[in-house]
């Protein structure tokens, strides 16, 4: 087995956003210059969930970014309430990753974004908000389906009070507001870089059907399929979808 290379062990940093600090783990290839990837975890998730893609990445001559979302839980060290995190807080933190990403001495001009779950949602929104800037999206079971749920279980602003909670982490009525009206499918057109889907056949959180729709709204898009899978890939299929990411960006630089 290949010995892993100090780099591919992720520096530890803090990236200052709107007053509130995420904690980031930076992972640099042996080359000079070299496309960076910012990772985004899912709802309560934090920068190690995708440690391993990011070394593997870096390993492959790909930067590789991971970052925990202020106020995503209790791996969260940045002291921001969960109560304030709102999809959009997170696509705040996401975009100071991905500055932070272009700081890099060896950053070429390319950047690639890859989120899962809920981390595919914010991914996407910030593609959507910078488009010229992303140069591939890569989304592991993306949550679009976060603003139907949470529409549905609550019809109207009238009965919104304290906190509700969802996998254990307290969530504010700021986190339900900010979705109405929002429909992450419109300006999906506008996205001209290509995007790789990934979906497992048997996710009972974010069916498939979300992702099919996606890949028929981005001009350029491809999505996998794991039969069998659900919201979470076994470690197989994650190496599985490694080998295609990493062909994915080496295709697109």
């Amino acid at each position: 087995m290949k010995e892993k290379s100090k780099q591919c062990d992720g520096k530890h940093i803090q990236i200052v956003c709107h007053g509130r600090a995420a904690d980031a783990d930076v992972y640099l290839p042996d080359a000079e210059k070299y496309p960076v990837a910012v990772l985004s975890h899912g709802f309560g998730g934090g920068r190690e969930d995708f440690a391993e893609t990011a070394a593997f990445l870096a390993e492959n001559g790909i930067g590789a970014v991971t970052f925990t979302f202020c106020g995503s839980g209790a791996r969260d060290k940045s002291g921001f309430p969960t109560t304030e995190m709102t999809l959009f807080t997170e696509r705040e933190d996401l975009l100071a990753v991905a500055d932070y990403a272009k700081t890099l001495a060896g950053f070429d001009g390319r950047l690639f974004l890859v989120g899962g779950s809920m981390g595919g949602m914010v991914s996407a929104m910030a593609a959507e908000s910078r488009p010229e800037d992303v140069s591939g999206l890569a989304l592991l079971f993306p949550a679009f389906c976060i603003p139907d749920d949470w529409n549905a279980r609550f019809l109207d602003d009238a009965g919104l009070s304290g906190t509700f909670e969802l996998w254990g982490v307290a969530l504010g009525k700021g986190f339900l507001l900010a979705l109405r009206g929002l429909d992450i499918y419109k300006n999906m057109p506008r996205i001209t870089a290509p995007v790789l889907l990934f979906h497992g056949t048997e996710d009972a959180v974010v069916p498939l059907s979300y992702s099919e729709r996606a890949a028929k709204a981005y001009p350029h898009a491809e999505l996998v399929t794991y039969k069998g899978e659900g919201h979470g890939f076994s470690p197989p299929t994650m190496r599985s979808v490694e080998a295609r990411l990493l062909a994915f960006i080496k295709e697109n630089i």
